[in-house]
């Protein structure tokens, strides 16, 4: 008998619209819950060999693919239409509080995010209108989050001007961005799946990246500040990120968690890890999920 069960389904966001949603299930009574939330032209099943794991250690995983993204992005019009980033973190909230209260609700919950994901997740618990229900959650996981840019990524001042001007005069006006895959990861396998999966489009409304850009330099410079309410934080990057800069991920930490209390906050670095923890090389994903599950799994106990 399979230690977990495997289930897709729909999930409807706030105005109706229909979400594409994977959960991983262990086969005993979990011990604690995790939402997640991808990254930039990804979607939920790529993170399938990491919620297995945890599902098999007794947590219970569930995520959706954005709005926007992998398979609830049915039309070319959709893909990458995310709306700005208020309809992104009500998309969001709308999707933890159903899994808080739908599915074993006294179980603690964690919010999880990867890369653009985990840099939405900071944002969501940095915005006071979201305060109580972030304090509501046991904790929140960062995983390689986009708070910054390596400086091979970061586009140059004249680019984000002329992007975000372009973005109000035409919001819904898509652009493809070629993914670099070779600075995502380093498992040549990977790499070569990554490119053949049509659900990773690379596609994204002018909107949708200036948005992105803006809650990335909001983060960076600190205008949006941690949630008094934010119970424990684990931060994990690999320090040979491509993409997503970890040296601003740990100037993030050191200035955002100074209220959360010690036992409660980690910055994990990954030394020479690519970007995408959890399909980084094969030897390491065991590792990552047990690191993984392991925070998850003490602080549930310490709840």
């Amino acid at each position: 008998m399979s230690e977990i069960t495997i289930t897709e389904g729909e999930f409807r966001l706030p105005d109706g619209y229909p979400v594409y949603q994977k959960t991983w299930s262990p086969n005993t009574p979990p011990v604690a819950k995790l939402v997640h939330f991808h990254g930039f032209s990804d979607h939920i099943n790529n993170a399938e060999v990491l919620f297995s794991a945890l599902a098999a250690q007794g947590i219970y995983c569930t995520g959706i693919d954005q709005r926007g993204w992998g398979r609830s992005a049915s039309k070319k019009s959709q893909r990458g239409n995310t709306g700005p980033t208020p309809f992104i973190l009500a998309d969001m909230a709308s999707f933890i509080k159903a899994q808080q209260t739908e599915i074993h609700p006294t179980l603690p919950l964690f919010v999880s995010g990867h890369s653009m994901g985990g840099g939405l997740v900071a944002t969501l618990a940095s915005t006071p209108a979201y305060a109580s229900l972030v304090s509501s959650l046991r904790g929140i996981l960062l995983l390689a989050p986009l708070i910054g840019l390596t400086p091979r990524q970061t586009p140059s001042s004249i680019t984000v001007f002329l992007g975000r001007l372009a973005g109000k005069l035409l919001p819904h006006f898509q652009l493809t961005e070629e993914m670099q895959i070779e600075y995502i990861v380093r498992d040549p396998r990977v790499q070569k799946d990554l490119k053949a999966d049509p659900l990773n489009h690379g596609t994204g409304t002018l909107e949708m990246f200036a948005n992105m850009l803006d809650r990335t330099a909001d983060l960076s410079a600190g205008r949006l500040v941690l949630g008094e309410g934010v119970k424990s934080v684990y931060l994990a990057h690999g320090s040979g990120d491509g993409c997503t800069s970890f040296d601003a991920s740990k100037k993030w930490f050191d200035m955002q968690t100074g209220g959360v209390k010690e036992g409660e906050k980690c910055f994990k670095e990954y030394e020479g890890w690519s970007h995408v923890l959890h399909m980084d090389l094969p030897e390491n994903r065991q590792l990552f999920a047990d690191d993984t599950a392991r925070w998850i799994l003490e602080k549930r106990a310490s709840a």
